[in-house]
């Protein structure tokens, strides 16, 4: 009996430990859990309305359409900057570049003043939005600094991973976190941020899709695909534009309803109605 309840013990403990080593594998696209009682994304669908050119020596973090200016955050060591253009034109009206110790992330504007993130360095900028030539003063981010955007109260911020951090603006401590889920589990490599009427919306690292996040449970509620427009981008992508890197940049007109796309030194930007 003894024997037996040993063999029973160590069957137990092996289905465990097998059991653990399955759940490890949430950022496996292959994938999927028995149910996450979270329904399937809505596919969201888009149309091209305006295609514009713009900088191609931007490697794009972040993006965000304030009075009618494109703001844009581009990212590398020794080539990060700060700049603002016309979106309809893509002539940029002023630029102000990092030091070379920055790599440059994602932006937001709140109540006239800009923020912005660095990838591995702990550091963030505000800025007064009349000037981006200098930081009114730093902030100290603990993580790694990926996307941010606001929703009229708190920062938004995300490091990368499946996680979104809702953050004071005054003293930038984190105020609560968010895990962020679809039907299949984690939403991994969160990138670029924008909050729109209520949600917000992200694109997906290394992929064409931008999802669109319920805030009050981080589910995943919509799915964007860019197929169309990447594979616009194709005939540049490693041949006229040997440096354009993936998908990453959303911004959203307010007044027109529109939204902005583009990626890391494409040399276009899309405006799409949803």
């Amino acid at each position: 009996m003894k024997y037996i309840n040993i063999l029973l013990l160590v069957l137990l403990l092996g289905s465990c430990n097998n059991e653990k080593d399955r759940k490890s594998n949430d950022d496996d696209a292959t994938y999927t859990p028995a149910s996450t009682g979270i329904p399937a994304p809505k596919s969201i669908n888009y149309n091209i309305i305006s295609e514009f050119s713009r900088d191609t020596a931007s490697f794009t973090e972040g993006l965000e359409l304030h009075n009618g200016r494109l703001y844009e955050s581009g990212g590398e060591y020794g080539h990060s900057l700060l700049q603002f253009s016309n979106p309809g034109n893509g002539a940029i009206a002023e630029k102000a570049k990092l030091e070379d110790k920055y790599f440059g992330e994602g932006i937001t504007i709140l109540k006239d003043k800009l923020y912005q993130l660095t990838y591995q360095e702990n550091v963030g900028f505000v800025y007064d939005i009349s000037n981006i030539q200098k930081p009114l003063k730093t902030f100290t981010w603990p993580y790694e600094g990926w996307g941010m955007t606001n929703n009229g109260t708190d920062l938004i911020i995300d490091a990368g991973g499946a996680t979104l951090y809702f953050v004071d603006p005054e003293t930038f401590k984190i105020k609560t976190s968010l895990p962020v889920s679809d039907d299949r589990g984690p939403v991994n490599e969160i990138n670029e941020l924008e909050y729109i009427d209520g949600f917000i919306w992200a694109n997906v690292w290394n992929t064409n899709r931008i999802v669109k996040i319920d805030p009050e449970t981080g589910h995943v509620v919509g799915d964007m695909y860019l197929d169309k427009i990447a594979s616009r981008e194709g005939k540049f992508l490693g041949k006229a534009f040997p440096n354009t890197d993936v998908l990453n940049g959303i911004a959203w007109d307010s007044t027109k309803k529109s939204m902005y796309i583009t990626g890391k030194r494409w040399p276009k930007l899309y405006e799409v109605k949803l």
